[in-house]
C-alpha cells in the first residue's frame, strides 16, 4: 500500500478544515511513527491481498511469498478475514443493483487536485458501479471509534472518485463505510452526489486558506480528535482550556447546572492537555536543553526489579526451603488473551456460559454519544417489568 502522505492529507482533514492553521503549526514537529502505526499498515496490506487472491488477481503462491514478510497473529488474520468477507459482501450487493461495469478498486491512489492543492490519498476499497459510489475504509485502531457520518477523510475520497469517475457512470448515491473489527464497530452513512459536490466547493476554499502563512488557528474538539501535534504550543487551543477559569472551580453546589456542564465539557480536554504539554517539555528539557521557569529536570523515583527471574528462582530453590509453590504466582489468563488463544468460536462453546458483563459504572457522557441513558424511559421500564416478573 502507498506510504506517501500529502500536505493536506485527507485524514487530517477534520483539522484543517476546521483549523486551517494546524498545517503551519504542525510541520514543526516531526512525524513519530509507533507500533500501532506500523500494526494498522500491516493490517492493511494483508487486507488488500486477501481481497486480491478472493478476487483471482493475485495467485495463491504470490499471496503467500508475500504474506511471508508480513508480522501476522492470529488476531490480525481474523480480523482481515472479516475486512475481505465485507468487502466481497458490498461488491455482491452492488452486482444486483449494478450493471457488469462494476469495478472495485483496493489500495489505490486518488486524486483530490480538483479540490485540494497537490491532494491525494489511498482508498482502502472503492467500488464504482452505474449510479453507485462506495468508499470502504479499514480502521484497524481500537482506541478511538470512528463514525462513517461526515467523516470528511471518506467524503474528500469520494470527491476524488466523483472527479475520475462521475462521466461514466453517472453517479447519484454515495456511501461511506468504516470497518473497525476490533471495536466491532461498522458503521455506514449515505448522501447524494450532489450534496458532496456542494460540499467539496466549500472544501477547495478551506484548503486554499489552509496553505496561506499567516491561516488563522481554531482550536476545538478536533485538535483532540485528530491528535494534533502542535497541541503542546498552540495559542488557540491554550486558550480554549483555559476558558473555565473564570469559574474559579467553586464548590458545585455554588454553580448552576449549565456552568456544572461547561466544566464538564473541558474536564478531559484539560487532563488530556496538561499531559501533552507535560510531555512536550519534558522532551525539549531532556533533548534539547530547553529550561523552564521554577521548573529543573531530576531522576525519576522508581522500584527495585530482579535482573533475572530465572537466577531469582534457581537460587531461591538452591539457597533455602521454599518450593516452587511458596515463590510462585499463578494467574488464570484474561478473557481477552483466553480468546485470542481459544479462537472465539471455541471461546463461546467451552467458556461461554462462563462469562458474563457486568453492568458499567455510570458516568457522564456527551448527548451524542449513542448509550442510553441511565435515567431513560427504556430503561425504567425494564426496571419496572423486572420488579412484576418478581427479578426474573
Amino acid at each position: 500500500m502507498p506510504d506517501a502522505h500529502a500536505r493536506l492529507s485527507a485524514s487530517g482533514s477534520k483539522k484543517w478544515l476546521n483549523c486551517p492553521g494546524s498545517v503551519r503549526l504542525e510541520e514543526k514537529f516531526p512525524d513519530k511513527g509507533s507500533d500501532y502505526a506500523a500494526e494498522g499498515t500491516t493490517a492493511h496490506t494483508l487486507g488488500e491481498l486477501k481481497i486480491k487472491l478472493a478476487l483471482k488477481k493475485i495467485t495463491r503462491p504470490t499471496y503467500h511469498k508475500k504474506i511471508a514478510q508480513l508480522e501476522i497473529n492470529g488476531e490480525m488474520q481474523e480480523y482481515t478475514d472479516g475486512y475481505r468477507d465485507y468487502v466481497l459482501e458490498r461488491l455482491n450487493n452492488a452486482r444486483s443493483v449494478c450493471d457488469a461495469d462494476l469495478m472495485l478498486m483496493v489500495e489505490e491512489r486518488i486524486d483530490l487536485t480538483d479540490h485540494v492543492p497537490d491532494g491525494f490519498g489511498t482508498g482502502d476499497a472503492v467500488l464504482v458501479g452505474s449510479g453507485l459510489l462506495e468508499i470502504i475504509d479499514l480502521k484497524y485502531g481500537k482506541g478511538v471509534k470512528v463514525s462513517a457520518e461526515e467523516n470528511t477523510q471518506l467524503m474528500l475520497y469520494a470527491l476524488g472518485a466523483l472527479t475520475a469517475y462521475d462521466w461514466l457512470y453517472d453517479i447519484e448515491t454515495v456511501r461511506l463505510h468504516i470497518y473497525q473489527p476490533r471495536i466491532d464497530n461498522v458503521d455506514m452513512w449515505e448522501c447524494s452526489a450532489d450534496k458532496l459536490k456542494e460540499w467539496g466547493e466549500w472544501v477547495r476554499e478551506r484548503a486554499l486558506l489552509a496553505l496561506e502563512d499567516d491561516a488563522p488557528c481554531c482550536a476545538g474538539k478536533y485538535c483532540d480528535d485528530g491528535f494534533c501535534k502542535a497541541r503542546a504550543v498552540c495559542r488557540a487551543y491554550n486558550e480554549e482550556k483555559q476558558k473555565p477559569a473564570y469559574l474559579d472551580f467553586k464548590r458545585p453546589a455554588e454553580l448552576d447546572t449549565d456552568e456544572i456542564a461547561e466544566v464538564l465539557e473541558q474536564a478531559d480536554a484539560l487532563a488530556k492537555w496538561a499531559k501533552t504539554v507535560s510531555e512536550y517539555a519534558l522532551d525539549q528539557a531532556l533533548n534539547h536543553g530547553v529550561r523552564y521557569p521554577g521548573f529543573k529536570l531530576v531522576e525519576g523515583r522508581s522500584n527495585r526489579v530482579y535482573t533475572d527471574e530465572v537466577a531469582v528462582i534457581t537460587r531461591l530453590l538452591e539457597n533455602t526451603a521454599y518450593t516452587e509453590k511458596d515463590i510462585l504466582t499463578r494467574k488464570l489468563k484474561g478473557i481477552a488473551d483466553m480468546e485470542k488463544m481459544l479462537g472465539k468460536k471455541k471461546f463461546e462453546a467451552v467458556l461461554g456460559e462462563l462469562v458474563v458483563k457486568p453492568q458499567g459504572k455510570p458516568v457522564l457522557v456527551r448527548t451524542e454519544d449513542k448509550r442510553p441513558e441511565i435515567n431513560s424511559n427504556e430503561n425504567a421500564k425494564a426496571d419496572f417489568e423486572e420488579i412484576l416478573n418478581g427479578g426474573n
